[in-house]
């Protein structure tokens, strides 16, 4: 089996669905469930016996060398992290905790199972970090767009503790051996999003008739990647990536914040129009946040070149997918809205793991 950790977040959850979707090997879910986990997201899981969800804290180091030796996985997708760059400038120790200490503690559990493991277990065993773009800084207009080699410059809490965790991940390859892998990928978006983040804040906000808040000018770039290409390439560099490597996943649709709200006005004008006017008459343009990074870009090409991945998604056609997902999952986003998600109780899959 696998051990997924965060995976009952956005993008964590989203890979548990698709893996089980699409292989029989079973998943071994380790999540905290803190405010952006959602237990309820697994739901359909929930009788799957390939899916065994533990309720743990990745810091907790007796907890989790326990849970490697029952469970004994071949590989470790590592998606658990505090996420949001405005929660990291209002509560900066919460995401030292979290991505700093939580990921140094998991690598070196990791790092002590695989130092016992023998054979082919041993030869086959990956530790896969997943990371971000913003531990690379921010880019002018004109500047190219970030590689593989591009120089650290993390510019906000969250960035500085997720660039920290790719160090440490990295230095238990070039220290130890472990086999680790990281990815760096661009801001996702899709089903199951926690909605603080900008595309499903804009469609939960403009369908309840809210106004939709843009920071500063609203010129802000960023590239856009669909979750489901995400995954894809998540399972491509865990079967086919070179320890110690790191390999930037990118959607190839850089947008301003402003394109990104008009994309989704325009998109619920068509869907599911307002009694009066366009979803584009609620958008407000207000005070920027600190430290706001001007652009962010990726270049993938090392992933095309030498796995031949490219995103199956354009932002079109993944921009409505996510909105229609969103009409179509009103009680899911209420959830949300109104904290009834944080009453899902993982009891009933814990009595399995």
């Amino acid at each position: 089996m696998i051990l997924v950790t965060g995976g009952a977040g956005f993008i964590g959850a989203n890979f548990v669905i698709d893996w089980l979707a699409g292989h029989d090997e079973p998943v071994l879910n380790v999540d905290k469930l803190t405010y952006a986990g959602n237990y309820g997201t697994l739901q359909a899981l929930r009788d799957d016996p390939r899916h065994v969800f533990v309720c743990e804290d990745i810091g907790n180091r007796a907890a989790m060398s326990a849970i490697f030796e029952r469970y004994r996985p071949r590989a470790v997708v590592h998606f658990a992290a505090e996420s949001h760059v405005d929660r990291s400038i209002d509560e900066p120790r919460e995401f030292i905790d979290a991505n700093v200490t939580g990921t140094s503690e998991l690598v070196d559990v990791a790092r002590l199972y695989w130092e016992r493991l023998s054979g082919a277990e041993h030869r086959e065993f990956r530790f896969l970090h997943v990371s971000t773009d913003e531990v690379y800084g921010s880019l002018s207009v004109v500047d190219p767009a970030f590689t593989e080699t591009t120089p650290y410059a993390p510019n906000s809490p969250y960035a500085a503790s997720k660039a920290s965790s790719d160090h440490i991940v990295r230095a238990y390859h070039h220290t130890y051996g472990l086999p680790t892998l990281t990815t760096n990928c661009s801001n996702n978006y899709g089903p199951y999003q926690f909605p603080e983040k900008l595309i499903p804040l804009m469609i939960q906000r403009a369908l309840t008739g809210d106004e939709l808040p843009v920071y500063g000018d609203g010129r802000n770039v960023r590239d856009w990647l669909y979750v489901g290409d995400h995954c894809d390439a998540i399972r491509t560099v865990l079967a086919r990536g070179v320890p110690g490597q790191t390999y930037n996943v990118g959607g190839n649709n850089e947008k301003t914040n402003v394109e990104v709200v008009h994309f989704i006005c325009d998109l619920l004008d068509a869907i599911k129009p307002r009694e009066n006017g366009s979803y584009r008459e609620q958008i407000r343009f207000v005070t920027d946040r600190k430290g706001h990074d001007r652009r962010y870009a990726i270049n993938a090409m090392k992933l095309r070149r030498e796995f031949g991945w490219v995103p199956r998604e354009t932002f079109p056609s993944g921009l409505e997918k996510t909105v229609r997902w969103y009409i179509e999952n009103g009680a899911w986003l209420e959830d949300i809205r109104s904290g009834a998600y944080r009453r899902w109780n993982p009891q009933s899959a814990l009595k399995r793991a």
